[in-house]
């Protein structure tokens, strides 16, 4: 009679061993569900190899891209892992890589279920080397000793006429992904058209906007901006009246700065990007919209490492 194995026991060992879901499976039925035997039976199969590194801290790592050759999908991914060093490790980089054609090609929905998103889920797909992402993890942390996370990805797609574009910066530490919208499908490779593009995916890695037009702007953080700029007039001693003047002009200064459309362009600052779109269209004779765009910087947000060596060290002796 075989053993009932929960998904709770499932989760722990995974926890406690940083190994794949069907491996954690495997061994607790191999040990008949004893947990601390299920954990040797990883280690002794080298697959528990995780485990030490699952406290470190993984801020490094690379952003890839890519495009399929119709230009109608793309994908983002960050990989993490400790040291830039690793960044430079073949097996690393070929993995980022591979896994940015695999979202763009396979539309994995969310990384795990540990996010709450419905599947597929990105960590759980098989890649071409029969094995899935989170084993090929595991191994890739075996093999080259540091803590290794898949961080994030994005995917766009696009079924009306169109484009997405990507961008990779100083060897994969900034990242975008952006998908523009065409009236007309025949113009689509067009060479002014492709330039706009690649031009445009620089202008997101460069400028940092958070919109594409203003009216992408919430209300809530509209109300919090302008709270702000009042009362920074008030503090300079501006009167309540002129202070609400003062405050709308530095809010077109915000959306200026925060909204593609509304930036000066990186290559010309005599245009907007908004007139710039307008000036390729009207060359083109179509209408070019920027759907949506996406931005990683590798690592933001995420505490840096710290090289302490010696309590590293420290902290390994005293385990």
């Amino acid at each position: 009679m075989g053993v009932n194995i929960s998904t709770a026991q499932i989760k722990e060992l995974r926890e406690r061993t940083g190994a794949g879901m069907m491996d954690c499976k495997k061994a607790l039925i191999e040990t008949g569900g004893d947990m601390e035997k299920a954990v040797e039976y990883l280690r002794e199969k080298g697959l528990a190899a995780a485990a030490k590194k699952a406290g470190r801290i993984a801020a490094e790592g690379l952003i890839t891209s890519f495009i399929t050759p119709d230009k109608k999908c793309g994908a983002l991914v960050e990989v993490n892992c400790e040291t830039d060093f690793v960044t430079k490790v073949d097996s690393f980089k070929e993995f980022a890589h591979e896994l940015a054609e695999h979202v763009a090609v396979n539309a994995p929905n969310a990384l795990s279920p540990e996010t709450g998103e419905e599947g597929p889920y990105l960590m759980e797909q098989t890649l071409k080397s029969g094995a899935t992402v989170q084993e090929t993890v595991t191994q890739l942390v075996a093999n080259i000793g540091e803590k290794i996370t898949v961080r994030r990805f994005v995917r766009f797609a696009r079924q009306e006429p169109g484009l997405v574009q990507d961008y990779i910066h100083m060897g994969g530490k900034i990242g975008v992904l952006l998908e523009l919208s065409l009236e007309k499908a025949e113009v689509a490779g067009e060479e002014d058209l492709l330039n706009l593009a690649k031009d445009l995916a620089m202008q997101v890695a460069a400028a940092k906007p958070e919109y594409v037009r203003r009216d992408e702007v919430d209300q809530e953080t509209l109300e919090k901006e302008k709270a702000i700029y009042r009362a920074q007039a008030i503090n300079e001693g501006k009167p309540e009246q002129i202070a609400e003047k003062i405050a709308e002009g530095r809010l077109e200064k915000f959306f200026k700065e925060a909204c593609l459309e509304e930036q000066e362009f990186i290559k010309d600052s005599s245009l907007t990007v908004k007139k710039l779109l307008g000036q390729v269209g009207e060359k083109l004779g179509t209408r070019i919209e920027v759907v949506r765009f996406a931005r990683y910087e590798k690592g933001e947000g995420l505490a840096k490492r710290s090289d302490d060596f010696v309590g590293e060290v420290m902290s390994q002796i005293n385990q």
